[in-house]
């Protein structure tokens, strides 16, 4: 039951003589200018963040484009080298054909 209030009196205290409402009040606006400073560069981040997902989602397009007309300049070269296959090969047969003497 030997409760004391030394805290609560030395507050009271500074209260009456003026001094603890106007650090109160500093402090308050020191918490406030940088949760306003915090919360700037939290959205600056958030920005910047977006920007660079722009970026990169325009830079995985292009990709994806660049890698389609590759499979289609492959293919065709594919197709094209099948092609001349089958004429080496026919030309292969014409040359070993004995010839046809009538």
């Amino acid at each position: 039951m030997g409760y004391k209030r030394t805290g609560l009196m030395g507050i009271e205290a500074a209260m009456e003589n003026g001094k603890g409402w106007s650090f109160n009040r500093q402090v308050n606006l020191s918490v406030l200018i940088q949760l306003i400073f915090l919360a700037s560069l939290i959205v600056g981040s958030w920005v910047n963040l977006q920007r660079q997902l722009d970026l990169l989602q325009h830079d995985v397009t292009i990709l994806l484009e660049t890698q389609k007309n590759s499979e289609q300049k492959l293919e065709s070269l594919s197709a094209k080298a099948i092609g001349y296959e089958y004429r080496l090969q026919a030309l292969e047969r014409s040359l070993t054909k004995p010839p046809i003497v009538e």
